[in-house]
């Protein structure tokens, strides 16, 4: 009786002990999607400040950051954007800004039209439903 015992208590401690690094990893990164798909230059500037906020509070490289826009959002990201050097400040601050590419074609825009540094996804949707189920923050300012 007493050896099955000390032997529950040893397999139990081995069980912790196997746990306990995990338990005091560092926490996991912070992952924040923020939707843009209206034309209102407002939203705009609101989404742009949510990414500075966010990088403020948290570090600019403890968080993950992802600019997503599609929809009536798409002058945000074109090279004459009243924003551009708003949005050049954003990708130089470690966030990603994404366009997308159905929005584009149904615009009739060409990469040419667009933010030369900008990056690009197939669907804006697509993107954020993606990143919702790998447990991203989605934000819509």
């Amino acid at each position: 009786m007493m050896r099955s015992i000390f032997v529950q208590l040893v397999f139990a401690a081995s069980l912790l002990a196997a746990a306990a690094p995990a338990a005091l990893a560092e926490p996991a990164k912070p992952s924040v999607l923020i939707q843009v798909s209206d034309s209102d230059t407002k939203t705009w500037n609101q989404a742009l400040n949510v990414v500075k906020n966010v990088q403020a509070e948290y570090g600019k490289d403890k968080v993950d950051i992802e600019l997503v826009v599609f929809g009536n959002g798409s002058g945000l990201l074109k090279f004459d954007s009243p924003l551009a050097n708003r949005i050049d400040d954003t990708l130089a601050s470690g966030a990603s800004v994404a366009m997308c590419e159905n929005t584009m074609k149904g615009q009739k825009l060409t990469k040419a039209d667009m933010h030369p540094k900008i990056g690009y996804v197939k669907a804006g949707i697509i993107e954020i439903i993606e990143k919702s189920k790998q447990g991203w923050t989605v934000v819509r300012p």
